[in-house]
């Protein structure tokens, strides 16, 4: 059996991590990206004379990088320089202070000391609670395919499957996080990590509470030159290993009998495929790219959208050494802001400020006397009342406002900017509703059971991305390609096998 083309939809990390993979195992790959160029969410702009990351700013688990270069035959080193930072992020309580987070566990602990002393020896709990978390989920969540019986029912995962009481399912992240610390602003740090997958801490799982341990106990890095450089080691890497890149190619329908994926149309044209792996949000592809199935279609549609958000790109003209690469500006209440985003579908009235500026780390970013802010506000994934124009200019003057009071006045300092609203998000990246991270964990069944990897209405289509297992983030999206690829691989055999 000699055919093995795949047709790859998008240019994002799951479809370029599957496509490397799958060229390296001897399939014929093409890529196609409806975009100039690829990236997906992860992607730079350049205005004057800032340079910005438009997606990803913090890198986790760098070893799922050093492997796929490793499996590819590159050496990693070549290709990037992984920074570590510290602190990873400066966190603005509402009450005015300040704290430095750091995976460094004795600065960490000096700094809740200073913030709050009682909390020192819970943070020492939190974290043996989290590792436990990971050492029994990080196998099975993160790097198995789990709708895939035979490889779920494997001996190494019964201690997980037996000890399911011990990841805390039952409760959810703001209850978990509330057992550990009594300090309220230490929960609200704690309780942010729900929203690394698009998720609300007062609703989702405390099995989450694995996020926080991925970035304290393993730490949070910084691509030199920015997280772009990643795209473009992967871009070259795939370029070597043979794979055919087609940009501003618009994937318009994945082909089909009814029973077999066969290819797909694009620009008009249709490119005959033995597989297709499909890097666009699962949610769309049913609804926009696979006729027929109406009833997954349905199914999917009521599934909830995780967060959206509003990214405002500042080339500020002015240096803030009160700022650190990564900042975040809490909102009052916490609670308040995800009830209107998730419950009511409503812009929050104070959402919270995140600020990266990779000048801090990349001088060239900025002008000399300049820094490059991109800002991140939660947002809900679209709803037909919302006014996007409007909310733009509502939220630019709220974030500004809220900066002058903290001391940091730049609304006439901002030199040139670019706005992402959740219909951007949509429109520029295919994302369900303009959601960022696919479907929220906001529920059991989604947090545990994300998309398949494989489809199970048409023989031959995969799924890598966001949206679907293992979720969001640049190590588990990366991950995602990695169990597509494999899988596509593994029934390339059975086929090749089952003629023999």
């Amino acid at each position: 059996m000699e055919n093995k083309k795949v047709a790859v939809i998008g240019g994002g990390l799951g479809a370029l991590s599957g496509a490397i993979r799958l060229a390296r195992l001897g399939f014929s790959v093409q890529l196609f990206e409806k975009n100039p160029k690829i990236g997906g969410k992860v992607n730079e702009v350049v205005l004057g004379d800032y340079r910005f990351d438009t997606g990803a700013s913090l890198l986790t688990m760098p070893f799922v990088i050093e492997e796929l270069f490793d499996f590819a035959g590159f050496t990693l080193s070549d290709y990037l320089d992984f920074v570590p930072i510290d602190p990873i992020c400066r966190y603005f309580f509402p009450d005015g202070s300040v704290m430095d987070a750091s995976a460094d566990k004795t600065k960490m602990k000096a700094a809740i000391a200073q913030l709050s002393p009682d909390d020192v020896a819970g943070y020492e709990r939190f974290l043996k609670y989290t590792e436990r978390i990971h050492d029994l989920t990080a196998e099975i969540f993160m790097f198995t395919p789990i709708h895939e019986f035979k490889k779920l029912m494997k001996p190494r995962h019964f201690q997980t499957l037996f000890r399911l009481h011990q990841i805390d399912p039952f409760r959810t992240v703001h209850q978990s996080v509330s057992r550990f610390f009594s300090d309220p602003r230490l929960i609200q740090l704690f309780d942010r990590y729900a929203t690394y997958n698009g998720s609300d801490p007062f609703q989702a799982p405390a099995t989450l509470n694995i996020i926080p341990y991925i970035e304290y106990g393993l730490g949070g890095y910084y691509v030199k030159g920015g997280i772009y450089r990643l795209i473009d080691a992967l871009e070259t890497v795939a370029y070597e290993l043979g794979v055919q890149i087609h940009t501003s190619a618009k994937v318009e329908k994945i082909c089909h009998d009814g029973r077999r994926a066969s290819g797909v149309q694009v620009n008009g044209e249709r490119v005959e495929a033995d597989y297709v792996l499909c890097g666009a949000d699962a949610v769309v592809a049913y609804n926009e790219l696979i006729d027929g199935h109406q009833n997954r279609r349905d199914k999917l549609n009521r599934l909830e959208p995780s967060l959206s958000g509003m990214v405002f790109l500042w080339g500020v003209g002015a240096k803030h050494a009160e700022l650190a690469h990564h900042n975040i500006v809490f909102s009052n209440d916490y609670d308040a802001e995800f009830k209107q985003i998730f419950k009511h579908q409503q812009v929050p009235d104070e959402p919270t400020i995140y600020i990266a500026i990779t000048s801090k780390a990349d001088a060239g970013h900025a002008r000399v006397d300049g820094e490059n802010w991109f800002v991140l506000l939660n947002m809900p994934s679209l709803a037909p009342e919302q006014i996007w124009e409007k909310e733009k200019d509502r939220m630019r003057s709220v974030v500004l406002d809220k900066l002058r009071r903290l001391g940091f006045d730049i609304a006439d300092r901002i030199e040139v900017e670019q706005v992402y609203t959740p219909e951007d998000f949509s429109e520029l990246y295919a994302s369900n509703q303009g959601s960022i991270y696919g479907i929220s964990s906001n529920s059991k069944a989604t947090a545990f059971k994300r998309i398949p990897n494989r489809s199970r209405m048409l023989d031959g289509l995969y799924f890598a991305g966001g949206s679907v297992h293992p979720g969001g983030g640049i190590p588990l999206v990366m991950l995602s390609g990695k169990m597509a690829a494999t899988l596509i691989a593994e029934n390339h055999e059975s086929k090749i096998s089952g003629l023999c």
